[in-house]
């Protein structure tokens, strides 16, 4: 007959003894009787120690009073099924393009026959900023995989948003959003997610995704949360195969904004808000091209001492130069930096030859690079969170980094007065580059978002001082 968790733990001679015969903490004890299950990686020591058969791991919640107290969810344990008939109490479906379906709890907004959101499905490793993620431009087409558990336990609040509106196409968490429990919420992250049109699904194996977005590369998703409760499989199977994919193409366009205008707010401070600029002699022209900008990062131009022009990312050099910029921002952005590049290239040429420094960041980053002479391509597995290792080569100090990014810039084809400045701790892509023939260099990862928490902010710093610089050789 199964034994309780209680019962195991007490075999294995108590917490304290079970937690080092596993090695793990006496913490990871008490999840296990939170959650009613021991992880099957520790099976093989416990079968050793505590002399139990197989038969006894498995979960026997009738004989457990903790147990059958606790209310149980409505939809099976998470899984892949294959199965066209949804299983009880499941109300929304992820497709992949192999036809493979992962059915859970739907939450946000619902969807219509013709409105499932489909795009490139990504993970992303994140602890916090869920709403930061979701609105920055960066994952326009693609559908995110929180790998942390607790998302929705901040709720949302305007401060927070990173633009007008929310770019990512769905998201999939393992656990039921999270009540808001945090003074700055103004509501819940399911009512947010319902009035921006964006639809999310519960109770799918976050890991089972994560693992084959690792081994197997990025994969077409679609997300379908009906109102009425219908799923047409193959038609949602057909969508998502024939979904071409990020490659080629260009969503700066979709991202950017209209027309040009002024951005004056600075970093945001608890608990006065956001900071004022400096004083306007202090000030630098700056003119920063939107392929899909996050505000913070125009924040963090303007408290570093710019005054900020945006304009889109169809701006000509002519028009950028209009503006009387001392300085060129090349922000973030999503898509294929290549299909992107047909529009961006000729305008970061025009302002490298006007010899204005420029400084790149994520899209920014690779539109520069393919400006110098580089290419660039898609790797087999992004970059998206905020615990990725770079290294600086030419300090030698390692920063903690924010990113999100599926192509990167292929270093080999890095022409000879173009020097690497960074790169990654993780797969040895490139991170950064530095022109020696023009005042130009850019990043990768995104220094505006402080998972260090300030590791990469000199970048701001290093800006105007190459603005400085130019200006007084002029």
């Amino acid at each position: 007959m199964p034994m309780t968790i209680q019962s195991i733990i007490e075999r294995l001679g108590g917490a304290d003894n079970a937690a080092r015969l596993t090695g793990v903490g006496t913490e990871a004890i008490r999840k296990w009787r939170q959650a009613r299950a021991i992880p099957a990686k520790h099976w093989p020591v416990i079968l050793r120690h505590a002399g139990l058969s197989l038969a006894d791991l498995q979960p026997d919640r009738a004989s457990d009073p903790a147990e059958t107290t606790m209310p149980q969810p409505q939809v099976p344990t998470p899984a892949v099924v294959c199965a066209d008939t949804p299983p009880d109490g499941a109300t929304a479906v992820l497709v992949l393009a192999d036809g493979t379906s992962l059915w859970g709890r739907g939450f946000g907004a619902q969807t219509t026959p013709d409105g499932a959101a489909i795009g490139e499905l990504c993970f992303s490793t994140g602890l916090t900023g869920y709403q930061e993620t979701l609105t920055d431009p960066s994952f326009a087409g693609q559908i995110i995989t929180f790998t942390f558990p607790h998302i929705g336990n901040v709720g949302a609040n305007p401060e927070d948003d990173e633009a007008a509106r929310v770019a990512a196409r769905g998201l999939v968490v393992k656990q039921d959003l999270t009540e808001p429990a945090n003074w700055r919420a103004a509501e819940g992250l399911d009512a947010w997610l319902a009035e921006r049109g964006v639809p999310g699904i519960c109770g799918v194996d976050t890991r089972a995704i994560t693992r084959r977005i690792r081994d197997g590369g990025p994969q077409t998703a679609i997300l379908a949360y009906p109102a009425d409760g219908a799923f047409d499989l193959a038609a949602l199977r057909a969508r998502a195969a024939a979904w071409p994919g990020l490659e080629g193409m260009d969503l700066a366009r979709e991202v950017t904004c209209g027309e040009a205008y002024a951005w004056r707010d600075g970093v945001w401070h608890w608990p006065s808000g956001s900071d004022a600029p400096s004083p306007p002699a202090a000030r630098r022209r700056v003119v920063a091209v939107d392929y899909g900008a996050k505000r913070n990062i125009l924040r963090c131009l303007t408290s570093a001492g710019c005054d900020v022009t945006v304009v889109p990312a169809t701006a000509t050099a002519e028009e950028i130069l209009a503006h009387g910029p001392e300085g060129v921002f090349l922000s973030n952005g999503p898509g294929d930096p290549a299909a992107t590049a047909e529009y961006a290239v000729p305008a970061i040429r025009g302002v490298l030859a006007a010899g204005k420094p420029v400084f790149g960041i994520c899209l920014g980053h690779q539109l520069l690079a393919q400006a110098l002479g580089a290419r660039t391509y898609k790797l087999a597995r992004g970059h998206r969170g905020a615990n990725q290792p770079v290294k600086d080569l030419t300090t030698g100090k390692v920063e903690i980094t924010s990113q999100n990014h599926g192509f990167a810039v292929d270093e080999a084809s890095l022409p000879a007065d173009v020097r690497v400045t960074h790169t990654s701790l993780f797969d040895g892509s490139n991170e950064g580059i530095a022109s020696d023939r023009y005042p130009a260099f850019s990043v990768q990862y995104h220094p505006e978002a402080s998972p260090g928490p300030s590791d990469s902010h000199y970048l701001f710093d290093r800006f105007v001082a190459l603005i400085d610089r130019s200006n007084q050789t002029v």
